[in-house]
């Protein structure tokens, strides 16, 4: 049983935001939003939104006034746009949550980061928390990302407690990035396997995300044993990514994908497409990127052992059961 009453949730009108802030009224704690808009759907539920600027220190330390914890998930996420737009809502904006904990005397910090920060140009396979950030990023998200990791878990002490879960390909009912972008693509025969299409990548359920970080706030708030720490959230067991994206369109009506591109292609194709934006100065995302050439061909996942150990995370929603979940939502 927790003793926490009420909690603060930067960009909890996003998909895992939501997903936190559904979690945390089940164990009947009040949850405020931070948001750059109202979120109807989320003010139903007699939630109270926030609205402005995580960048904005003094908004923050009021909106995070009388919380007993924060879960900073707000982010500028994507693989393209301007530099200083990643890094100063990501890394500026961590910085500012940061010391809103601070001036409220606000004990537990829990930051939604990404397994991108160890992304490096070769498969990741079952590899765990030791594996260092990586050296070189192509992607200003990443980057961003890594270094705001790192300021959060810098700011562990005995005062502020602060944890950074890393979930992967997050999915299921109402994601409305990953699964709606690769559904439109897929209808519209632009997607292409890049690579020998054996490649394993770890996925996980947003409800289990949610748990997770529900489980994480809870240590923080008692044992403290993964205090200063990041973990990787998954299912536990990869997937082929190409066979599960196929699995989702036969179950969709959606022409499997076929065509192949080698991964030096795409690659090569990649980083083509990024000198042409950048000299354009194009805002549209191109169609092709060395970051997403390297996430679409190479293998990419990650032991759980860790948060198994030290959150007591099991995924309690099934792979099986989140397609079946996500099918009939996508359907509806």
């Amino acid at each position: 049983m927790s003793s926490m009453k009420k909690v603060l949730v930067t960009g909890g009108g996003g998909f895992v935001g939501q997903a936190i802030v559904r979690k945390l009224l089940t164990e009947h704690i009040e949850a405020v939003v931070v948001g750059r808009h109202r979120y109807p759907e989320i003010e139903r539920l007699g939630v109270e939104t926030k609205v402005g600027d995580i960048r904005d220190g003094q908004f923050l330390v009021r909106a995070a006034r009388g919380c007993d914890a924060v879960f900073h998930v707000a982010a500028k996420a994507g693989i393209w746009g301007r530099r200083q737009d990643y890094f100063s809502i990501n890394l500026t904006g961590a910085e500012q949550v940061v010391q809103a904990c601070h001036a409220n005397g606000i004990g537990i910090l829990v930051y939604t980061s990404t397994p991108s920060v160890v992304f490096a140009n070769h498969d990741l396979a079952g590899v765990d928390e030791r594996t260092p950030y990586a050296q070189h990023f192509l992607c200003h998200y990443a980057h961003s990302k890594a270094l705001a990791e790192e300021r959060v878990l810098q700011a562990n002490s005995a005062d502020l407690k602060t944890v950074a879960l890393r979930p992967h390909l997050v999915w299921g009912p109402g994601d409305n990035n990953l699964i709606p972008r690769l559904v439109e693509r897929g209808r519209k025969g632009l997607l292409k396997q890049v690579g020998d299409g054996q490649n394993l990548v770890d996925i996980a359920y947003i409800d289990n995300v949610a748990d997770a970080h529900w489980l994480a706030a809870v240590n923080l708030e008692t044992s403290a044993t993964a205090a200063g720490k990041a973990y990787f959230i998954s299912q536990g067991k990869p997937v082929n990514l190409w066979d599960w994206i196929n699995g989702l369109f036969a179950e969709l009506g959606i022409q499997p994908v076929k065509k192949q591109v080698s991964f030096g292609k795409a690659y090569a194709a990649g980083a083509l497409l990024e000198g042409i934006y950048r000299i354009l100065a194009l805002r549209s995302e191109p169609l092709m990127t060395r970051f997403l050439a390297q996430q679409l061909a190479k293998s990419h996942w990650f032991s759980i052992e860790a948060a198994r150990r030290d959150l007591g995370y099991e995924p309690k929603v099934s792979t099986e059961e989140g397609m079946r979940r996500l099918v009939a939502w996508l359907s509806a």
